[in-house]
Formats: structure tokens, sequence, C-alpha cells
């Protein structure tokens, strides 16, 4: 079977064994791997202390009965948690992450991994050290190397250093380092870092031992990344059932000409009369023996295959949950990050921002930014840790959050959210390097080991985030599938349609939503101050599953957007807003007389509301129309959208409305869903831009056009 077998390269595990046995890990260290699929196999055994009849049971197809995954992963994906004992008999915490084929995908979840330990459990001593094995060909191809390489200085990602193993095969999949770099070393890269990189021969254990004990010396006092660069080969193709001969002809007759390096190395122990050969045939025969033993008793294991794939069951809508906040707490989480302490010099326009904030709140109000930083100060209040990141955050890009104040004298830097902030936990907020893929990864790692924080990672745009495609697809909407893994990791995604042109419009929804099942994540598009709030503290406190927030730009500022005090300090999440003008009584309008009802979601919904407002005034609305919101997208929002049909006696028509075009946004994924709710009770008809391969137009003017063309369309 296919095993990426070290062969070739054994002497990594004389490295990774020699490292463990180090200074670096006399403390009680957590050591976290990150590695591709060579030599994980051998890696497990040796290293993480995985027994060899359990790894055979992964070969014989072996189901385990108590799984409850459903697609789950290949053996050399999938990570692992266990023991290594070292020579001084001390056991330290081995730590594998899991990874998918895109195998430098692994090296910032580990370091994100790693800091999370850092920040949360780090005293005096050491308690967590990343340590990624590399291919040479994606060393030297993958960008994402040199992305993770950035974070080691910075103060929102350092990890004290990390020690860096290449595999160095010297050829790719079939690629030779002629095709696949423009450097002479695989490595070069870390010369852009500072990092030492030390070349070691495989073949040549003893130095591989110095090399290591070199790499974790180096690491241990100065905290600073440090490469080796072990040239080995590989024995075998790609994997056990590829032919690498058809390319590579020549390599491959001296490879098959070379004797293995256990072999080299028991004849060199021979001359030195350290060892006889019945020793070495003993102890050869003895591991065997081991082996045969193993795989003898697990194929005599009962493989209780099910009778019939179970089908999957509709995904759960979250129960919900009051999230709420006293008038005491709330009173004073505002009373503290609104305040300027007298000794910091303040920027003037950001003095004009806080003192409309205070105005806000004597009026009763409060806006977006004020929502969110109140959902994090009252979540370290209870004690949870909030880390956002992302390219702008601490400012935030549209320049509502303020998060951190600087001080326009000195550069000086002002947490006002540390004014709230307990001895038991924090708020900390990094604007981080210009980096999607290697960040999201990061903070992905991190949210694994620290599950009493809510990691929130900010795009600058909604669709920057296709920049960490990778992560959202292999970790975030399936590790719980793939790896049993759970992760409560929030992605903050600006998305609105404001004619700012295709790349600051959509945060392509469709893609979350199409990546939706068995209620892997959860999808929302909160439209007020309080529906944020509620949603952030609800993740917090209850979730176990990845959030996507569709967050707002326009709404960032706007009346319609704010919320009362008292949303605050009662309620909790809602999954879909009704219409806010048949709760106005003065309007004197029933649901029991509507006619027609606009399903939307985000921003357009006050667009439609203003629009239906100005012809009931003038009276030319047609029929009489109620327009609610879908705030929670995945799961859909089916009970509450049930409940809310059984009140529209008079309904005829259904009406689904987006900004974006039909082939995107949640068009693709709310229309089925609604069909299958209604039925053939009601007319339905579908209000969007026209398809498209582009998210959005370039001009304002046509933006503008559009907009009103969907006004028109959503109530003829």
């Amino acid at each position: 079977q296919k095993r990426f077998g070290l062969e070739g390269a054994e002497s990594a595990i004389v490295i990774i064994d020699r490292i463990l046995n180090s200074k670096l890990f006399e403390e009680n260290t957590t050591a976290v791997f990150g590695m591709a699929h060579r030599g994980r196999l051998n890696f497990l055994v040796n290293i993480a202390g995985k027994s060899y009849e359990d790894l055979f049971k992964q070969f014989e197809g072996l189901i385990d009965p108590n799984s409850v995954q459903g697609s789950g992963d290949v053996k050399y994906h999938k990570g692992a948690h266990g023991t290594f004992k070292t020579i001084a008999g001390k056991e330290l915490d081995i730590q594998l992450v899991s990874n998918p084929s895109h195998l430098e995908s692994a090296s910032p979840v580990a370091l994100g991994y790693v800091r999370g330990i850092l920040d949360f459990h780090k005293t005096d001593d050491q308690k967590a050290v990343g340590i990624l094995l590399h291919g040479d060909a994606a060393m030297s191809g993958q960008g994402v190397v040199y992305e993770t390489f950035n974070l080691a200085k910075l103060r929102g990602y350092g990890t004290d250093g990390t020690i860096h193993i290449v595999i160095n095969n010297q050829i790719g999949f079939t690629t030779s380092p002629y095709d696949g770099r423009s450097t002479y070393y695989s490595t070069d890269i870390a010369k852009a870092f500072d990092a030492p990189i030390i070349h070691v021969n495989a073949d040549n254990p003893d130095s591989c031992y110095i090399a290591a004990l070199l790499a974790s010396e180096y690491r241990r006092l100065f905290k600073k990344d440090i490469v080796i660069d072990l040239v080995c080969y590989r024995l075998h193709g790609h994997n056990e059932g590829d032919d690498p001969s058809y390319t590579h002809p020549l390599m491959y007759e001296k490879i098959d000409n070379i004797r293995t390096v256990r072999k080299q190395y028991t004849e060199l122990l021979m001359r030195r009369e350290e060892i006889t050969l019945d020793q070495a045939e003993a102890k050869l025969k003895e591991f065997q023996d081991k082996l045969q033993i193993a795989l003898d008793a697990t194929r005599k294991l009962e493989n209780k295959v099910p009778d019939s794939i179970p089908l999957p069951k509709p995904p759960i809508e979250p129960e919900p949950k009051e999230t709420s906040i006293s008038t005491e707490q709330l009173d004073l989480i505002n009373d503290r990050i609104y305040a300027v302490p007298e000794s910091f010099n303040i920027h003037p326009k950001l003095l004009r921002q806080i003192d409309a904030k205070k105005k806000l709140l004597a009026d009763g109000e409060m806006d977006w930014a004020m929502g969110e930083l109140a959902a994090y100060a009252s979540l370290n209040l209870e004690g949870v840790n909030i880390r956002l990141s992302g390219q702008d955050s601490r400012r935030g890009t549209f320049s509502h959050r303020h998060g951190v104040w600087v001080d326009v004298t000195n550069n000086s830097d002002y947490y006002p959210l540390s004014e709230v902030a307990t001895d038991t936990a924090k708020t900390q907020i990094y604007d981080s390097p210009l980096s999607e893929y290697a960040v999201l990864a990061f903070d992905y790692g991190y949210s694994l080991s620290t599950k009493d924080t809510l990691v929130l990672w900010e795009a600058q745009f909604g669709d920057f985030a296709n920049g960490a495609q990778i992560v959202i697809d292999n970790f975030i909407v399936a590790a719980e599938d793939k790896w049993d893994q759970l992760s409560n990791l929030t992605l903050l995604l600006p998305h609105g349609y404001e004619g700012q042109g295709p790349e600051h419009s959509s945060s392509r929804l469709e893609r979350f939503l199409a990546l939706s099942a068995g209620g892997n994540i959860i999808v929302a598009q909160p439209t007020t101050s309080a529906q944020l709030f509620h949603l952030l503290r609800y993740q917090a406190r209850y979730s176990t599953k990845p959030l996507i927030v569709a967050a707002p730009k326009s709404l960032l500022r706007a009346k319609q957007a704010r919320s009362q005090i008292s949303e605050f300090t009662q309620g909790l999440f809602r999954p879909i807003l009704e219409d806010p003008t048949f709760s106005a009584a003065e309007n004197n309008l029933d649901y029991k007389d509507v006619n027609k009802l606009i399903i939307c979601s985000g921003k357009i919904a006050y667009e439609l509301i203003q629009q239906r407002d100005a012809l009931l005034k003038d009276g030319n609305l047609k029929q009489p129309t109620a327009i609610i919101r879908l705030e929670r997208l995945y799961p859909f929002p089916r009970k509450d959208l049930t409940e809310l049909l059984g009140k529209l006696i008079s309904l005829t028509k259904v009406v689904f409305v987006q900004d974006e075009p039909d082939n995107m946004g949640t068009l693709p994924y709310c229309t089925p869903r609604i069909l299958d709710l209604i039925g053939n009770s009601y007319q339905f008809d579908k209000v969007s831009r026209i398809g498209s391969g582009s998210p959005a137009t370039g001009s304002a003017a046509i933006h503008t056009l559009e907009q009103k063309e969907i006004m028109q369309k959503a109530f003829d």
C-alpha cells in the first residue's frame, strides 16, 4: 500500500530524536510538529508512540465501530497526540497537526498552535516548541513557506523560534531541482530571514546527530529560527506505487545501487568493533519479529463493517441561548473604554469619534463598533480571552473599531479594552502582515490550542479571503469531518455592494454556503450592532463550529444599524429579523394583511425598507409588503421562517432579493430551501443582478443604475 516511506531519509528520525533529548526539552514542554506525508508513519511509531498494532489496523482497513466520522481521511494526513520517552525517562507531549495534501499548510497551523500555548500557558520556562518538516520542493516552491518565516519575529505571531528540517530528496514528485527553483539550495529562502542553515548528509547519522544538537542549542539560546537541510534520496517514487525511473532513469540507477544507511552504519560500527555481525543480525530479526507479531495479531481481529452507510442528518439549528449582560456591566464597559487617560495624547479625529459615541450612549444607542467592543469586553469579564488579527484590525479597515489608540506625540499604544480586562482574561488585537494564507492558518492553529479563547481573523475586504482559500477548504470547513477536529474560529469578512468595484464588494458568500453541510460551520450576516454583540457572545460561550460573518461596510456608521441599549441587556441573537415597520404602532400595519413577503439578507434590507416606505407614503405600493432579513444563513433558519409564514394568512407571493449577481451571493443556496419550505403555496420570484463572471461593476454610475433596477423589480 502507499505509505510514503522514509527509506533514504531514515536519519530524519535520528535528528528528531536528538532534538527531543536535548536541553531544549528539559522543562515540561510540548513539541508541536507540522510535517508532510513522507515519513509520517515512521514518525508516529518512533516519535509519537503509536503502536504497531494500531498502525496495522489502518493498513488492514479495520473500521472503528465507535467512529462517527463521515469521510475521514487517509492515513498520511491524520494528526496525532502522543508521548515521547526521552533517554532520561522523561515523557514529552507530542502534538502532530493534521494536514491535507497542500503540505505546507500545516506549517503556520502548527506555529499558531504553539503561540496559543505560549500566550496562555507560558511561565519562566519554555512551554512549546515548533518543529516543521518540509520537503525540498515545497520549501522552495510554496509561497506560504515565506509567509510562515515572515511571522517569526512579529509581535502577534512569534513563537520564540522554530526548528525547520528539510527532507531534501533532490526531486519533487517528478520535477528536478533545475525545473523547480531558481536558487542553488532549496533552503535559500531562509537566508531572507537570517536563519542559519545546516546542510548534512542523511547517510551520515553521526553528522545528523551533531546537526540536531547544534540546532536545538541555537533555538534554546537565541530563540530564533534555524534550518537543517537533510540531503538524502527517495528510495521509491513519490509513493510506493510510483515508478520514478520514467523521468529520472540515471538518478534511480544510482539509487538502486546505494547501500541503505542501516547497512552502511552497521558496517561502520563493526569496523569500530562496537558491534558484531551476529548482534546486528539478531537486532534486525528481533525488530522484524516484533512487526510480524503485531501484524498477525491485527489480522485476527474481526472487521465490523456496517451493513450500510447512514444517511447524513439535516444540520441542527443552534439552540437559542441568552447572551445579554446586565445594565451595570454595560455601563462599566462603556465608561472605561471611552475614557481618555489624562496622560494620553489622542488624535483629534479619534477624539471626535469618542465624543460622538458618548453622545450616542446618552441617547440610549450603540453603533456597530460599540456593539463589537462591548462583546469583547463583556467576554473578558467572564474569563474569555479574545484574539483578533488582520491586516488593519487594530484601527479597522474602515476606521471604525479603534481597538488600539496611538499617541500622536510618541507613537505609543493604548488599549482601551485593557481597562476592562481582568487578571484571567484579555483582548489582543494585532495588525497582521499582508498575508491571508499563513495568517489565517496560524489563527486556525491558535484556536485549536486555546479552547477558552475567541479567535477572530478579519479580512481587509471580504473577498481577500480567497488568498486563504486552501485554509478554508481543507481546514475550516472540513476538519471536523476529516479529523474530528473542532474549532470556533471566527472570520470577519466585510461584504456589501456600495459601488466599490469587483474586489471590494463580495466576500464570496456563495462559496461558504456551498461548503456548508452536516452542521460544519455557521454563516451569518448580522445587520444591527446588537445582533453582532449577541452573535459573538454566543460564538465564544457555546459554539464549537467555525463562524463566517459577512460583516458590513456602509452599516458600520448607518443609523439603521444602531441598536437600543436595552437590546444588549436583554435578548439573544435572532436568526431572522422581522419587518420593523410592522412593529411600529403608528403605521397601523398588521402581518395578517400582508400579500407579499420579501426575503433578503444584509444591508439591502434597509434600502428595500426605505423604498417600500416611500411607496407606501406616496400611495404607490401595489400590495401590502413585509421585508424580513435572514441574519443566519447556515444552518438555514427553517423554524423561524416557518413560524413567520404562519402569521401571514393573506400571503400570495414570496420574493427573494439580493445585491449580488444571480449566480453568486445567497440566492443559489437560499432559493431551493425557501421553495422546499413554501412548496406551491405561494408564487415565488427572484430579484438580483444578472449573472456575471465578476462580482460587481467597477463603475459607480452603473452600480447606481443596477441598484435602482433591483428596487423597481422588487416592488413590481
